[in-house]
Order: C-alpha cells, then sequence, then structure tokens
C-alpha cells in the first residue's frame, strides 16, 4: 500500500506499526480503518455473493466472517504478487472489484493525519468524511434507481453507519425512503442483515428516531409478519405502545405503531399476552373513546388500526376478551360504526366481532372456576354487541356487511342450538308456524332488554319481514297468510305470539343445550339475527350473498336461500365458487365538481413521514376514493410466512375441522395492503389524469356554450337505429358524453353497451343472477373522469360497474340496497332513483313514505331520509345537476314537490300542476339554466306543466301533449329542449315556451322505414343536441 500510495514521500514503514488508537473504539485512527475496512469488504462480498451465500460466511458467525473478511485482502495482496489464495467454499474473483479503490482513497485520507498525531498525541484526530460520502452515493441512487435497476451497492455501508451515532439518522432515513420503494427493497434490506440493527435501536430513546424507525418497521412487518417472535422476545412491543400513546406524533405514524402491533399479537400467543401486560387494551380504548366522531382531528388510518389491532389482540383469546368487556369496549364502538369512512366502519365492526367468545381457546383450562361471575357480564356484552353489529346490516359498503356476516357467522357458531330452533320456525313449510314467528318481532319494544332496541333495531326487524316473505316461503302456503302478513290482518296480531315462545322455548329446553353452550340470550335477539342472515344471503354483491348463505348453513338453513336461485335455471349459481371468486375492486369514486366549484373537493392528506422530505402539493383537489376491495396477494398473508398455526394447544381435532366453517374475515389483510405500497410519494397517473380532465371540461364548456346559443333543433335527422334484441324490449337508455357510445338495459337487467358511430357491440352482461328483475335507471358517476355505471334495479338494488364499456371485463364496484327495510312486509318493485354529481349523494325513493339520501362517497345513508309529506308514492324523481343537495319529485296522484337537503325540514315546496285528470307523474325535470325552481312535469294523462314553484303554485304554460298515453320525459341540460313519448309510437319535440319543434314516428326516413315502437324511455346526450329512444320493439334509434 505504502509503494503504490500517493503519500509515499511521507509514510514510511515503521509509521504504519505507530497508528494510534484502538480497533474497538471508532473515534480514533485505527478504530475508523478497521470500520471502514469492514464496510468495504461487506459491499463487496455482498455485491459479488449470491445471498445464500453471503449470510451463511458473513452473518451467522463472526469469526467466520472476519476469516472471509481478511481473505478478500489476502486475495487482493496475494493476487499483486501473483499468487493465488483458495478458499472452501470457491468465492468469484473480488480483488478488481471498484470498491479497493474507495478503500485506498479512505485509507490514504485517514493516514495523511498520521505524521500530525505521531508527533503530538494530543492531537484530535478528524474523522474521515468516507461514510458521509458513501450515504451521499446511496442517496443518489434513491433519486434515480427503481426495482428493474442494479440494486444499490452502498446498502451494506449504509448497515454499518447506523452503529455511529453522527451519522444514525440520516441513514435510517435514507433508508426509509429505499424500503418504501417495494416489497423488493425489503427483501433485499433483509438480505443485507438489517434486522438485528434496527431491533437493537429500538432500546434507544432518543425522540427523533422515533418516527422514522416506526415507518421502518412497518415496512419490515409489511413484507415479512414472522418478525413478530423475535420483537416480542426483545420487548420492543413497549416502544410501539409508547409511540402509539403519545400525543406529539401525527396520527398517521400512529397509525403505523398502531400496524406494527396488529402483527405482533396477529396469531402470537406470547405476543397477545406480552401486550395486555403493558395495557395495551386501555390505551387503544382511550385514544378510541377520544376521538369523537365528525372530529377533523382524528385520522381515519388511525381509527382503523386501533380497531383491527383490538380486534387481533382479542382473537380467540378469553383473557384479552374479559378485559376488553370489563373497560365497556362494546358502547366504545357505537359511534365508530357511523364514522364516515367505510374501512373505519369495517374495521370496528371486525374488532366487535371478535371480542364475542366462540369457545375456541387454547388456553381454556385453569380459568372454569370464574366462569359463573363472568356469565351475565359476558351475555349483556354480547346482547349489547349483536345489537350494534344488526344497526350496520344494511351499510352501504361491501367492505362493511362482509365483516357483518363474518362476525354473525361467530355469533352463530357460539349459538348454534338457539338460532337453529328460530331457524326451524321460519322455515317450516306450515303457515301459522311462519305466522307465529314474525310477530314475535312486533314486540321487541316489550322485551326486558329496555328501551334502546326500539329505535336502533326498528328498521332492521322490518328488513328481515321483506327477506322471509320475498323467499317465497310464505306465498307457497295460504294465501290468507299473505294477506295478514301485508295488511296486519288480526291473524297476525298478539295471540300467536304463544305459540311462537312455545316453539323456541322447545327448542331450547329439550336437552341439546348441554351446560357448556352459552346461556340462551332473548328470544328477540335471535329472530333479528336470523333475518339479518337472511338479508345478508339475498344481498346485492354477490361475495356478500355467498358469506350469508354461509352463515345461514351454520345455523341449518341450506335448502331454503338457494331454491329460488336453482330454479331460474341458470348453470352458474351465485353460490358456484366459479362466480363467487373474482372479488369487486373498487377504483376511486371522483367527485368532480359542478362547473361553479371546480375545486369543491378536499385535499387528500398527503403522508407526512418522515419529515425530512418537503411536502409535495396534491394536485386533485376532486379525487376521491371509495373503497377498494382489490385483494392483491400479499406475502402477509402467505402460508410459509414461519408462523404456527394459531390453533396450537387446542388439541382436539374436531375443533379445528369445525372452525374452518367459520368464514374468514378480509379486512386486515386487504388493510395491511396500504402499507406495502409506497407511502411516500404521490402516485404518478396524477398528471395524466388532470389532462384528461382538463381537456374534458373545456370540450364540454364548449359544447354547452354551442347547446345554450343553438338555433332550434327539429331533432328530425335520425343518425343510427340499433336493435338491441331484448327480449322485452328496451327499458332505459344513457348516452355516454364524451364518446359515441350509448348503453342500454332492458326488463331482465341485461346492459348492452353500443357505439353507434362505428356500429359495434362494445360488451353485454347481466346486472345479476338473482330471480326478481327489472331495471330503474342508469346513472354515470364520475363523467368527467373514468366514469362508472351506477344501475338501480327496480327493488332498491344499486350496483356499479367499471370497465363496462371493455369486452368481458366489467368489474363490480359496490352494491347495496337503498331502501330495504324501510316498510315491513312490503317488496318494493318501482323504486325510482337519481345521482347527483356534484353533492355525491343519491336519492332513492318508491311505495315508501320517504326520499332515502346516501352519499356515495362515504358509501352511507344519510341520518335522516327526506319525509315526503305525502300519503301516496313517488313515481318520478330529478336531482338538479346544477345546485347540488336540490331535487323534485313526482307523485301517483299528480302531485309535484320540490327538495332541498341543505334546508332544515328539506321540503321547499309543493304543488298540485296535474289537475284535468289525476294519473300519475311519469317524468320530471328542471329546466335548463341555473334557476333553482324551474321544473318541467309531465303525466300519464298526456299534459306536460312548466312551473317556476317559488312564484306560482300554478303551472305557467301547459302542453297537451298525448292523450292519456304519455310514456317518456327527457329534458335537455343545456339546450331549450325538451322531448316527450307516447305508447302510441311517437315522439314530440317542443321547445321552453311551448311550441312544437317536430315529431318523430320512423327509425329512420327510408322509404320502407320501421315505425317506432311504444316509447319507453327518452335520454338526451348532456353536451350535444342528441336524442336517444328506447322503445318496446327493442330498437334504440339516435337522432339530431
Amino acid at each position: 500500500f505504502c509503494k503504490r500510495s500517493l503519500l509515499h514521500e511521507s509514510l514510511d514503514y515503521s509509521l504504519i506499526d505507530k497508528i494510534p488508537g484502538r480497533q474497538t473504539d471508532r473515534r480514533t485512527l485505527l478504530g475508523e480503518l478497521n470500520w471502514i475496512f469492514t464496510a468495504v469488504t461487506d459491499t463487496i462480498a455482498w455485491n459479488v455473493l449470491p445471498h445464500d451465500l453471503f449470510q451463511r460466511l458473513f452473518r451467522q458467525d463472526l469469526l467466520v466472517a472476519s476469516l472471509f473478511r481478511n481473505f478478500l485482502l489476502a486475495e487482493r495482496i496475494m493476487r499483486s504478487a501473483n499468487c493465488s489464495p483458495i478458499s472452501h467454499p470457491m468465492l468469484p474473483p473480488t480483488h478488481q472489484h471498484h470498491m479497493w479503490d474507495a478503500w485506498d482513497m479512505a485509507a490514504e485520507i485517514c493516514l495523511s493525519q498520521l505524521p500530525s498525531l505521531v508527533a503530538d498525541p494530543n492531537a484530535e484526530y478528524q474523522p474521515s468524511p468516507f461514510f458521509s460520502e458513501q450515504l451521499t452515493a446511496f442517496e443518489v441512487w434513491l433519486d434515480h434507481g427503481s426495482e428493474h435497476k442494479k440494486p444499490p451497492e452502498q446498502l451494506p455501508i449504509v448497515l454499518q453507519v447506523l452503529l455511529s451515532q453522527c451519522h444514525r439518522f440520516r441513514a435510517l432515513v435514507l433508508l426509509g425512503r429505499f424500503l418504501d420503494m417495494g416489497p423488493w427493497a425489503v427483501d433485499l434490506a433483509l438480505s443485507v442483515g438489517i434486522f438485528p440493527y434496527v431491533l437493537k435501536l429500538l432500546q434507544t430513546t432518543t425522540p427523533e428516531l422515533r418516527q422514522i424507525l416506526v415507518f421502518i418497521w412497518t415496512k419490515i412487518l409489511a413484507l415479512d409478519k414472522s418478525c413478530q417472535v423475535d420483537l416480542v422476545k426483545d420487548g420492543g412491543h413497549a416502544y410501539f405502545i409508547r409511540f402509539l400513546d403519545s400525543m406529539e406524533a401525527y396520527p398517521e405514524q400512529r397509525a403505523m405503531a398502531a400496524f406494527v402491533l396488529a402483527v405482533i399479537v396477529d396469531g402470537h400467543r406470547r405476543g397477545q399476552e406480552a401486550c395486555i401486560e403493558a395495557g395495551l387494551i386501555h390505551v387503544c380504548l382511550k385514544h378510541l373513546q377520544g376521538s369523537m366522531p365528525n372530529d377533523a382531528q382524528t385520522e381515519p388510518l388511525f381509527l382503523q388500526w386501533l380497531c383491527l389491532c383490538l380486534g387481533k389482540l382479542w382473537e380467540d383469546f378469553t383473557e384479552a376478551q374479559t378485559i376488553g368487556r370489563r373497560a365497556d369496549a362494546p358502547a366504545i364502538y357505537v359511534p365508530l360504526l357511523s364514522e364516515p369512512q367505510p374501512e373505519v366502519r369495517a374495521s370496528a365492526v371486525f374488532s366487535l366481532g371478535t371480542l364475542l367468545d366462540i369457545g375456541f381457546d387454547s388456553c381454556r383450562d385453569g380459568v372454569e372456576g370464574d366462569e359463573e361471575c363472568d356469565d351475565d357480564e359476558k351475555i349483556r356484552a354480547e346482547i349489547s354487541i349483536i345489537r350494534s353489529l344488526l344497526t350496520v346490516v344494511s351499510d352501504g359498503s361491501p367492505l362493511v356487511r362482509a365483516e357483518v356476516a363474518v362476525a354473525l357467522a361467530r355469533f352463530a357458531f357460539g349459538h348454534k342450538q338457539h338460532l337453529k330452533s328460530i331457524a326451524a320456525a321460519y322455515s317450516k313449510p306450515q303457515s301459522n308456524s311462519l305466522l307465529g314467528s314474525l310477530p314475535s318481532l312486533a314486540h321487541i319494544k316489550t322485551t326486558g332488554s329496555g328501551s334502546i332496541v326500539s329505535s336502533q333495531i326498528g328498521p332492521l326487524t322490518r328488513v328481515g319481514n321483506e327477506a322471509v316473505v320475498r323467499d317465497g316461503r310464505v306465498s307457497t302456503s295460504s294465501p290468507l297468510a299473505n294477506a295478514g302478513l301485508m295488511h296486519g290482518s288480526p291473524l297476525s296480531d298478539d295471540s300467536s305470539q304463544h305459540s311462537d315462545s312455545g316453539i323456541l322455548n322447545d327448542g331450547v329446553s329439550n336437552g341439546v343445550v348441554n351446560h357448556m353452550r352459552p346461556k340462551p340470550l332473548d328470544s328477540a335477539i335471535y329472530s333479528q339475527c336470523v333475518l339479518a342472515m337472511c338479508t345478508l344471503a339475498k344481498d346485492p354483491s354477490p361475495r356478500i350473498a355467498t358469506l350469508g348463505r354461509r352463515v345461514l348453513s351454520i345455523i341449518g338453513i341450506e335448502q331454503v336461500v338457494t331454491k329460488p336461485v336453482m330454479s331460474m335455471g341458470n348453470t352458474s349459481r351465485p353460490g358456484d365458487p366459479t362466480t363467487a371468486a373474482p372479488t369487486p375492486s373498487l377504483a376511486g369514486l371522483v367527485r368532480s365538481s359542478s362547473w361553479f366549484d371546480m375545486n369543491g373537493g378536499h385535499l387528500p392528506l398527503k403522508f407526512r413521514t418522515p419529515p425530512v422530505s418537503p411536502p409535495r402539493q396534491s394536485f386533485l383537489p376532486g379525487m376521491r376514493r371509495v373503497c377498494s376491495l382489490e385483494f392483491r396477494p400479499h406475502l402477509i398473508n402467505s402460508p410459509d410466512s414461519g408462523l404456527a398455526d394459531p390453533l396450537l394447544g387446542s388439541g382436539d381435532p374436531s375443533a379445528v375441522s369445525e372452525r374452518s366453517l367459520l368464514p374468514p374475515s378480509t379486512i386486515y389483510n386487504w388493510s395491511c395492503g396500504h402499507f406495502s405500497k409506497p407511502l411516500l410519494t404521490a402516485a404518478d397517473d396524477t398528471e395524466e389524469i388532470l389532462a384528461r380532465r382538463e381537456e374534458r371540461e373545456k370540450f364540454a364548456l364548449e359544447h354547452i356554450a354551442k347547446c345554450q346559443r343553438s338555433s332550434v333543433s327539429k331533432l328530425n335527422n335520425p343518425i343510427a337505429c340499433w336493435d338491441t334484441r331484448f327480449e322485452k324490449g328496451t327499458k332505459t337508455a344513457l348516452l355516454q358524453p364524451f364518446s359515441p357510445i350509448v348503453v342500454a338495459a332492458d326488463e331482465n337487467e341485461r346492459i348492452k353497451i353500443w357505439n353507434y358511430e362505428e356500429d359495434t357491440l362494445l360488451n353485454s352482461f347481466d346486472n345479476h343472477d338473482f330471480p326478481d328483475k327489472g331495471i330503474s335507471k342508469l346513472c354515470l358517476v364520475n363523467e368527467l373522469d373514468v366514469s362508472l355505471l351506477l344501475v338501480a334495479s327496480c327493488n332498491g338494488n344499486i350496483r356499479i360497474w367499471k370497465d363496462y364499456d371493455q369486452k368481458d371485463k366489467q368489474k363490480l364496484v359496490t352494491a347495496f340496497s337503498s331502501i330495504q327495510g324501510h316498510k315491513p312486509g312490503v317488496r318494493c318493485s318501482n323504486v325510482v332513483v337519481d345521482w347527483q354529481q356534484q353533492s355525491g349523494y343519491l336519492y332513492a325513493s318508491g311505495e315508501v313514505s320517504s326520499i332515502m339520501l346516501w352519499d356515495l362517497e362515504k358509501e352511507q345513508q344519510m341520518v335522516n331520509p327526506i319525509p315526503s309529506s305525502s300519503d301516496c308514492s313517488i313515481s318520478a324523481l330529478t336531482a338538479s345537476q346544477v345546485h347540488g343537495g336540490q331535487l323534485a319529485a313526482g307523485f301517483v296522484d299528480g302531485s309535484v314537490r320540490l327538495y332541498d337537503v341543505r334546508t332544515p325540514d328539506m321540503l321547499v315546496c309543493s304543488t298540485r300542476p296535474h289537475t284535468q285528470q289525476v294519473e300519475r307523474v311519469v317524468g320530471i325535470s328542471f329546466q335548463p339554466g341555473l334557476d333553482p325552481a324551474k321544473i318541467v312535469s309531465a303525466s300519464q294523462a298526456g299534459d306536460i306543466q312548466f312551473l317556476d314553484i317559488r312564484n306560482h303554485k300554478d303551472a305557467y304554460l301547459t302542453i297537451d301533449a298525448h292523450r292519456g298515453s304519455l310514456s317518456a320525459l327527457a329534458v335537455h341540460r343545456h339546450a331549450p329542449i325538451i322531448a316527450s313519448g307516447s305508447a302510441k309510437q311517437l315522439i314530440k319535440v317542443f321547445s321552453l315556451e311551448g311550441e312544437q319543434l317536430g315529431t318523430i314516428r320512423y327509425h329512420h326516413p327510408s322509404f320502407m322505414a320501421q315505425k317506432i315502437g311504444s316509447v319507453n324511455c327518452l335520454t338526451f346526450h348532456p353536451y350535444q343536441v342528441l336524442l336517444a329512444a328506447g322503445s318496446a320493439d327493442a330498437c334504440v334509434s339516435i337522432h339530431s
């Protein structure tokens, strides 16, 4: 070295032996040289050797590692003297690796201080810049590297830097940025041997390292759950519990600590015990309690992970469940079930579900003694949990309903006997037992369970009745039974209550219920559970319907639910694994705002860890996500993650096989996926989305201006005619705003998508496989972005599809029942629905006394529905496209009412314009323009009324368009034009002044033209003067 070195004049051999310092002290010259040498040889070995060999030679044993480091140096020195050193195992040549140049340079910089240090023993040694330069090189790699490029060779050096305090913070931040690049990066870091270093750092108390350490552990555990064992062994869990409890960290970072703790206790009994001793339950409950709903300060991610962490902590662990019940956990969770984020609600349901003890606990032996005194308290807790769960059976989010199904399955498992007896009473074919069992629901309020039930469960009991009646079991019994149910005839009064309770008690006392089984709860609660399970088995989302059927099979109802589905003769039943396998995935719901408030949305919270990189401005004011069920196969739940079976110790094999009947919960694994994605960088596609949105806004604004100025069009120019081949004719249609595409659907809920410029069928699919069919409306959600297709069925079920215009690629994004359970025993078959983009609200009504209001962004029904303040049902509904929160409804008796959600009593005014003949309102719509109270309403009698509701009660203009046969009305969003269709095979076009502009009788004007059929639906293009008409002869024609 001295011969080749640039310092050969000033260095002589005698000085080499005088290098001051100790090898173990990194602050001295000798110690630093030793340290740099270790880092360099490690780096060479890691970059040249296969990873498993590197692990064996350089990481498993300190002496072997030291031996091989010296071998690398020996190889370099001996090769320069033309000797070839040999090792076993054979190593590839390393003597020409470019890191040796870095070593030469670092050694020279260190040794250049040698003469002055030898001359003056008190002189201070200046540390080498080697490590900070290598960190800079790593930082450069982070800016430009990726999974597909060569891995960063500085990784082993970064690891060495963690040993020194002065560079530690910077090294950790860079390491955090590296781990955030994806699971492959975490894998690389673990292969270098990062684990023992970051484990040891959990014993430090330096406050500035806390955030970044929590972040690094989040990234490690998101990839490899098996680290939980070592963490608990070294007492690492206490570090995260302290961080979780500290108020000064950002909530997103505390959510990470909760995630780490959830992984520590997931299926790991030792971890559960350690966390209970450290008081984790009380810490989590304290923060859940402190975060009152609607408090802007609480981060949803934090609440979600507090719930998941508790759920995993008391999953199948009696001791933790008891602590949770005594700390009043069920009551603390109640407000969380109405949080705006579906993920938070689903996590709360999951946590309540695992708090139900189903008798699978591997360490049950020693606790038999104090069981008796716990029983009453346990029953009270179970009742309160089940009540809470029943309030969210009809939640708008499939994520939440799936967890409710899983939780009810756990409950059913623990209370099989009692539920089976009630279920048997329901599914008996004789009419009297059925009638007997239903009225018992009417008496919930009188049972001894307190007065809260009536308020919370009111609507739910009704859900169930509907479910039971709809099944077709009642109707197979006597017609009398049906009438009794529908109209509350004497058959269903109190007298039948007695027969029913007889059946129930009989089931409980016939000796099946052994002493190990939990005590029976109040029978009304059981009835509601069975009804809720029936509701879930008919859920509009196929995944949840399958779960619901699994729950019913636990309590012994199998044949009943699947019968109607089988009888369709369809080859694939919803229960088949083929159709149940794909899980719906959810693209973000983008709330594109109206023209007046382009930036109306909230900025999504940017991820704020680590605080070193500057936060970037978010460019997507309107981008929101609903919730995503994209279950990526995360490594986190891979079978070989090195974990013991959670049921170790329950030596009873039958218990394990019974256990497999329980449907698995999905929210936990799905939520873990969040942390394996990059958290520090924004998604790349935002620019693209913005560009498309700007282009579309420009197109829309230009065309709106054209529409408003357009000379009056007669619409007598047919552009295209499409024979949809629907058996029952076209029921409803929709024109896409930015592409020449028309979507049409028929009575059987078959949906077809057609390009009318190229005359090609793009896609065709069935909305669902259930037997009761009938479609009400098609709407576009997010028309300025990647639009989603909202399909409303006549029974009030809403399904939202994405990629619907690509052949066989359509995916169900979400599905829910919009008016389920608001009228006992009546099957709604004429539900009317409308969607309002700028408020994000979906309005639904039908044969019910109010208008249900759903916030699609939260996937949640708004607390109070709009009272329709009328005895008759709504037959037409329209939401204003200009003023968010405004809607108008037309009724069966010909009256019209205007509502505004933003006002306290919601009803603005009402009027009855259709007076000549009282017939139902067929179509209603706001007039084009900004006036919020100008409405066009058309009744079946054939008259079209123009109203300015706020100023005059009466119509200011009436057109007698069709005598007694008006079947459809369309009003253009921006152009001063309306169209009405008649069952007598013609369409008339009017201006807003009431002047008739034209008549359409034919699909296309040729010599042998085919006359249009009886008109079923009319719809205008949002930004062009185009009219699509769908008729009973299954043709859809488009006119300009």
